[in-house]
């Protein structure tokens, strides 16, 4: 028997290498085809659908570029588009910056430090939620908390936050500032990553506290403020909950995000062939502010 065993010949490295490949791809199946059924396919068939006349009920009808002439005559469409670059534009710095901030406060460790980065991170957990958007929604309400606590200190308000449309984008962009605490974990990881003799060389020449934040810390979180930025202005270009159901668009469409008008389109007003050709639109308008971020970073990302 054992001479048996001993003639039994070893696996060539060849062979290891395609049991390796096999099992690699067994475990990475289920992504695999969900990706492909849940991602690309959709994907394809709302390609397809971008250049059709299709209402969901009836069989889809092929129409070029119709969808494409109809957009760019439709002032909806240049609204929204308006509505979302504001939002983006304004929230997003805005966010970062709080991030930043609360992400300096909190980089020294206390006892109590742990349960703060914890509540600082919640709101980006819950507040995205259908409950966050509805308590928000009263909050800013003529009869709501905002107005209350303004009345609380000597401050008549009767305000309609919701109601006018110079004030109605900003009770949303004030929710999106809000949901700093992803961008704040990524910036205090960041932060614990620069050396320390950095800051004991500056020190010993006698720089101040502002000089080495300028000098030091903010070039070497420049990668991940490049990072931060990419990914917040994606998700800024593609809000939907908020505006959804807090303001639907309202006032006189001040407040109109493009995924809402796309929604709308597609759900409410069954133009589903207009609403797959909005959304590569919008995937279009990402791409190019992507690449457009892409191609500044080597003027201002400091990268070792």
């Amino acid at each position: 028997m054992a001479q048996l065993a001993a003639r039994k010949p070893k696996k060539t490295f060849r062979e290891k290498i395609n049991e390796e490949h096999i099992a690699g791809m067994i475990c990475t199946a289920p992504f695999t085809i969900g990706f492909l059924m849940f991602m690309i396919v959709p994907m394809l068939i709302s390609g397809y659908y971008a250049f059709c006349d299709f209402n969901i009920l009836q069989p889809a009808t092929f129409t070029g570029l119709n969808n494409l002439r109809m957009m760019f005559a439709d002032a909806k469409f240049w609204k929204s588009l308006t509505v979302t670059l504001y939002f983006a534009f304004v929230s997003v710095p805005l966010r970062l910056v709080f991030a930043l901030i609360v992400a300096l406060i909190l980089l020294k460790t206390t006892k109590i430090t742990a349960f703060y980065r914890a509540a600082y991170y919640l709101p980006s957990i819950i507040g995205g939620s259908v409950a966050v958007a509805i308590l928000w929604k009263r909050m800013f309400a003529i009869d709501g908390t905002i107005n209350v606590l303004l009345r609380a200190v000597g401050i008549e308000s009767r305000l309609a936050w919701l109601g006018r449309t110079d004030t109605a984008i900003w009770t949303l962009i004030i929710l999106a500032v809000w949901q700093f605490g992803s961008s704040m974990l990524i910036f205090l990881s960041a932060l614990k990553q620069i050396p320390t003799t950095l800051y004991e060389a500056g020190e010993i020449d006698g720089a101040n506290g502002w000089k080495r934040f300028f000098r030091i810390t903010l070039p070497l979180l420049t990668p991940t403020i490049f990072f931060n930025l990419v990914m917040q202005m994606i998700n800024g270009f593609l809000a939907f909950t908020q505006c959804y159901i807090i303001t639907q668009g309202k006032p006189m469409n001040s407040t109109l995000f493009y995924t809402v008008y796309m929604y709308q389109q597609s759900f409410e007003y069954y133009k589903a062939g207009y609403g797959a050709a909005l959304a590569w639109v919008m995937l279009l308008i990402i791409g190019i502010f992507t690449a457009l971020l892409f191609a500044t970073k080597r003027f201002w990302v400091y990268e070792e």
